[in-house]
């Protein structure tokens, strides 16, 4: 009995602050004006690609991430600035073209499942951070279940993407896009921020 309560005890401290990492409540309003002009079959298709590219970034980050940092001399604060520098960059462009990617063309819509749904949105930065931090205090195979099922949690929540879209409008997720872009551009900005502050200190 004590070892199934410490057992749910571990899984309650990983699930907990990989939900808030991955955030898959706040992915969702950017990700419908990422996909608003695809059809139902591909917004689909893009869902289970960006979850699917997600969980291989996640898994391969848990088995390998400590000895890439070690190798290539990476630190966390690195992670912070570059994911920061994508998502600033993202909500840039989307405040002053309108689109955050050009997803008319094929290949631009077979790789938006990938960069940027994928990485850095579903799984970024603060969750890969939050992974490594997480398999040095509890078990492997429970951290990895926590980040597969809040993943089955995201996936949950961007399959509705269609139902979002319906109720708003493409005038409504247009006007919403870009209060979430400057929304996003803000986030961006904190994720530099302590990245820097990191190396500073």
């Amino acid at each position: 009995m004590e070892k199934v309560l410490q057992i749910l005890q571990e899984f309650g401290l990983t699930f907990v602050p990989l939900f808030v990492a991955m955030d898959a409540i706040g992915v969702l309003p950017i990700l419908v004006p990422l996909t608003q002009d695809m059809k139902a079959k591909e917004r689909s298709r893009t869902v289970r690609q960006a979850v699917i590219t997600a969980l291989g970034l996640g898994l391969g980050f848990v088995a390998i991430g400590k000895g890439v940092f070690l190798f290539l001399g990476i630190e966390v604060s690195d992670f912070l600035v570059a994911g920061g520098l994508i998502l600033f960059l993202l909500a840039a462009k989307d405040l002053i073209t309108g689109k955050m990617v050009e997803a008319q063309a094929s290949v631009g819509a077979d790789m938006l499942g990938v960069v940027p749904i994928g990485t850095p949105l579903v799984v970024g930065p603060a969750v890969l951070t939050t992974l490594l931090i997480l398999v040095d205090q509890y078990s492997v195979i429970i951290v990895i279940f926590s980040f597969v099922l809040n993943l089955a949690i995201g996936w949950l929540l961007f399959a509705q993407a269609n139902r979002v879209v319906a109720f708003l409008g493409q005038g409504g997720v247009r006007a919403t896009s870009k209060i979430i872009s400057l929304f996003l551009a803000a986030i961006a900005i904190k994720m530099i921020r302590q990245g820097i502050l990191q190396v500073l200190g």
